[in-house]
């Protein structure tokens, strides 16, 4: 664990610079709009060890798959989101020397991204020969005018006589850091040193992915006023440049405007066009205030959406954190976007959409955002149904497979183990369409478009599975759970189960769908009654001697042994071979536990106590996915230390770097697990058969917790300190269970316990 930021409840904020831990605060200070967004890096440029990075939502190329051996089914591509053209630099020159953090002396450094508003903010004073110079840079993405990137620097001069130069750069030359061979992803289509923009375009692929054309315009700003000065075009590259004397006392102040259109939304012909009336209208307003108009958007999602802790600071900051980085990559405002594993803070497993989505995205969406937001997610998914059969096709199977990594609902991940085997997420996709329903009380998308993605994967099931003669039951083999330190297992008791859970959810609501839908997907009475007869006969393995639900077939043959006999050798998958990993017993993430965590309410406590206690102590949690889901089930199970402990994990795994891996940017899905943990874990809450409940726990070290949710169309507040409250703010009267207690709110009125 390595802390570089200081505890603060509303900043994540540092005085220190220390040349190792750049890429670390790159990826903290990472900000986003759900547009674009980039990560921390310094405008004046960096020339030592850095990951520069600025990523545009929705825009990505699929890189030709390159494996020692091809085999049938592979992808055809690997999909990255890629390195965007570069639009904050600023370079800085005083009295002739560059500044540059990795080679000038300076002090007083100080780098800031304030949570409440979505500001990153640095400051440093340079130090030269006869010569000292404050610089303080602001710099947002503008949350109301999406294309719109604001940057500011000012400088002071504390010592002597200052020739200060700017220059003021596009730069459309980047490449990604984990590209082939250097490979270039971009091509040059035109500077205008007029207009003050370049614009390049994916370059061309095979495989009938759009290319998508980038157009980027910059206008730089003093007192308001637009200031026109040198500007120098090269290929795919723009550069102004200005000067100016400043004596002891006296400061500058520069701002530089920039707007970002894509093919996406303007047409690569219109986007000048486009973007001088983007510019027009930002600058119509000063830097303060479209930062005002910024601010009032974020103060209004925290209104909602905060989670207050007292008691501890380090607590409090997690949760922010972690809240302000899921709404700066995903608001709901693009049904064509998704939430990517990093968001817009690295390259790494490309940018695209996995199941974690689903999984823990969904349910915290579901309580802080509106319903449309989380209906949009599961559009989503209906839209890139064409490409779940196309992927089913490739492994010679009917139905649907929803890809395990995606842009456009075609599988583009290149690991076998992955791509062909860890298709659980065949049924947690469609497991979002039921905590939809069992949340917002709105059926229709279950009945209509949602039984076209229930139907489609029942079918890729029910012919995944076959008939084992000697168990006399449905067996599945060659899978990989969760748990991806076992590959190419046989019957991986979650997969099975979710598998069950899907044929049978399918057969429930199938009936119910809209005579529309019934008529579209054709199940005919033979298909309903294999799907039962597979629901009622899969093989779940289980030890009754142990009480516990079999991971996967042999598990009990492994050396079993707890994580505590090898934290010296952690992470195991940065000191171990991929083949000793596999043959131990150590378990990535929550896979027996995340089908108890998903089907709940079928274990009894008994059940849920043994298994957890059996597999919590063989978990070695380096899936950022991974201790938000032991966090709920310990709180379940009174296991109140273990639960904030694995909080405290999931909560700051990236502030505090848990498992030596944030380096390539956060953990933006797993993100939601520290506000699940709190509602759902210490809070208690569940809905089950239309009724809301809690029952809440104070972590010792914490004197008060507080947090706001939606549910079906009511608002309300649930505190925790000495005792439990819950107000319903807003909306029609409810009735809920407090500690298994019946209790009814009026609005405005609240319940004690």
């Amino acid at each position: 664990m390595k802390r570089i930021f200081e505890i603060n409840p509303w900043k994540v904020v540092t005085h220190k610079f220390n040349k190792e831990d750049k890429r670390l605060q790159e990826s903290m200070t990472a900000i986003g709009n759900d547009y674009m967004g980039m990560r921390g890096n310094f405008e004046e440029g960096y020339s030592a060890d850095s990951l520069q990075g600025t990523y545009l939502a929705g825009v990505w190329f699929p890189d030709k798959t390159r494996v020692g051996w091809w085999k049938n089914g592979y992808p055809k591509y690997f999909g990255k989101s890629l390195n965007a053209p570069n639009f904050i630099g600023l370079g800085i020159t005083v009295n002739g020397e560059k500044v540059d953090l990795a080679k000038v002396k300076f002090s007083d450094f100080e780098l800031s991204l304030d949570m409440h508003q979505g500001l990153l903010s640095r400051s440093f004073v340079y130090e030269g020969k006869d010569v000292k110079v404050k610089f303080e840079f602001r710099r947002f993405l503008h949350i109301v005018q999406k294309e719109a990137a604001l940057i500011e620097v000012k400088a002071t001069v504390l010592e002597g006589h200052a020739k200060i130069d700017f220059d003021s750069t596009l730069d459309g030359t980047v490449v990604n850091e984990d590209s082939n061979y250097e490979e270039h992803f971009w091509d040059a289509l035109g500077e205008d040193a007029k207009e003050k923009t370049i614009q390049v375009k994916t370059k061309p692929n095979p495989y009938e992915v759009p290319q998508f054309a980038v157009l980027l315009k910059e206008s730089l700003r003093h007192d308001g006023q637009v200031i026109d000065r040198e500007v120098s075009t090269k290929e795919a590259q723009l550069s102004e440049k200005l000067s100016m004397e400043l004596d002891q006392g006296q400061s500058y102040e520069l701002e530089k405007d920039v707007i970002v259109v894509t093919s996406r939304d303007v047409d690569e012909k219109d986007q000048l066009a486009v973007a001088n009336e983007l510019m027009n209208k930002l600058q119509a307003k000063s830097f303060d205030e479209n930062l005002a108009d910024h601010e009032a958007v974020w103060a209004k999602r925290w209104e909602t959406s905060d989670v207050e802790i007292s008691g501890d600071e380090a607590a409090q900051q997690g949760i922010r954190f972690n809240i302000l980085q899921l709404f700066m990559t995903y608001y709901g405002e693009d049904k064509r976007l998704n939430v990517g594993p990093k968001g817009f803070t690295g390259e790494k497993y490309g940018g695209a959409t996995y199941w974690d989505t689903e999984a823990y995205i969904v349910p915290m969406y579901l309580a802080v955002t509106k319903p449309e937001v989380t209906r949009a997610l599961l559009q989503y998914r209906h839209d890139q149904l064409p490409g779940a059969y196309h992927n089913a096709k490739q492994q010679g199977l009917p139905g649907a497979l929803f890809p395990m990594v995606t842009f456009n609902g075609i599988e583009c991940h290149n690991e076998w183990e992955i791509t062909f085997e860890e298709i659980h997420r065949n049924a947690d996709i469609p497991f979002a369409i039921s905590m939809y329903t069992k949340y917002t009380g709105d059926d229709s998308y279950v009945k209509n478009e949602g039984m076209d993605v229930l139907v489609g994967t029942a079918r890729f099931w029910a012919a995944r599975v076959h008939f084992s003669k000697w168990r006399n039951k449905y067996v599945m083999h060659g899978v990989t759970g969760p748990n991806e330190y076992e590959n190419n297992v046989n019957n991986n008791w979650f997969t099975s189960t979710m598998a069950r859970w899907l044929l049978k959810y399918t057969l429930e609501r199938l009936p119910l769908a809209t005579k529309e839908a019934q008529e579209r997907v054709k199940v005919t009475d033979e298909e309903k009654a294999k799907w039962q007869d597979i629901a009622d006969n899969i093989y779940l393995g289980e030890d009754k001697d142990l009480g516990i639900f079999l991971q996967q077939d042999d598990f009990l043959d492994k050396d079993i042994r707890p994580v505590s006999e090898i934290e010296d050798q952690r992470p195991i998958n940065q000191h171990w071979s991929w083949d000793k990993i596999l043959r131990s017993p150590f378990i990535k993430q929550a896979d027996v536990l995340q089908g108890i965590y998903f089907l709940n309410d079928q274990y009894t406590m008994e059940q849920k106590e043994k298994n957890f206690d059996f597999y919590e102590p063989l978990t070695v949690h380096e899936s950022s996915l991974s201790p938000c889901i032991h966090s709920i089930l310990a709180a379940e199970l009174g296991k109140q230390d273990k639960a904030v402990e694995l909080y405290e994990r999931t909560a700051r795994l990236d502030l505090d770097n848990y498992n030596n891996d944030t380096v390539d940017g956060l953990h933006i899905t797993s993100m939601s697990g520290s506000w699940l943990a709190i509602v759902q874990g210490f809070a208690g809450m569940r809905y089950n058969n239309d009724e809301l409940s809690f029952k809440p726990f104070l972590p010792k070290k914490w004197s008060h917790y507080s947090f706001k949710i939606n549910y079906r169309g009511r608002l309300l507040l649930v505190e925790m300190s000495d005792k439990a409250k819950i107000t319903l703010i807003s909306g029609e009267p409810l009735d809920i269970k407090l500690y298994d207690k019946q209790v009814h709110l009026e609005e405005g009125e609240s319940a004690n316990a």
